[in-house]
């Protein structure tokens, strides 16, 4: 990867304030990495506090599974063509539990390993993706026939919601965010 640079430079843990080195510490326990997003975004601390409020309970197990909703992420990530964003919620579908094949098959999802319901999922994904309007009544009452509303609210906050993020991360070029060490340190190469 190197040692490439974004539009701002991101801080490292003891560059930040208490609060965010917590944010640093429970990132790295739960991740194996502090993200790049996070690193640059500790210049507004509390843009960063509020990102992590916004995305623990998001991509959390819920009425959805976590391992969803980060394929869901990677699916929006796809379809804004963000390199960033597609690694990272690949690595952490993988980390919630979700298969090579369910990862891999998020590009053609129709194709894929996932039940009917996971891909109306995506549909509604990618309709949101195309506006809000392309979310007409007549697919909603598809939506709803496989997901109860809590499900509803949830896929619509993870679609909606990595719209945003992965335009934050290209607009300021942050690097790509190096692969969590494997379990027991650091390869040596």
């Amino acid at each position: 990867m190197g040692k490439e640079k974004g539009r701002v430079p991101l801080l490292e843990r003891d560059q930040v304030p208490p609060q965010l080195a917590a944010l640093y510490d429970a990132l790295l326990a739960t991740r194996g990495v502090v993200p790049n997003m996070f690193r640059a975004a500790a210049h507004a601390p509390a843009v960063a506090l509020g990102f992590a409020a916004l995305l623990k309970p998001l991509l959390s197990d819920g009425g959805l599974p976590g391992w969803y909703k980060e394929l869901i992420a990677t699916r929006v990530s796809l379809l804004n063509q963000s390199e960033y964003a597609v690694k990272g919620h690949s690595t952490s579908a993988r980390q919630k539990g979700a298969t090579e094949a369910q990862v891999e098959g998020v590009k053609d999802f129709e194709n894929g390993p996932f039940t009917e319901a996971e891909k109306t999922g995506f549909r509604f994904a990618d309709r949101l993706h195309q506006s809000a309007q392309a979310v007409d009544d007549a697919f909603y009452a598809t939506v709803k026939s496989v997901y109860d509303d809590q499900q509803i609210v949830e896929l619509t906050a993870t679609a909606a919601t990595f719209e945003l993020f992965p335009r934050f991360v290209d607009g300021l070029r942050i690097p790509i965010t190096p692969a969590p060490a494997p379990v027991g340190g650091p390869k040596k190469v």
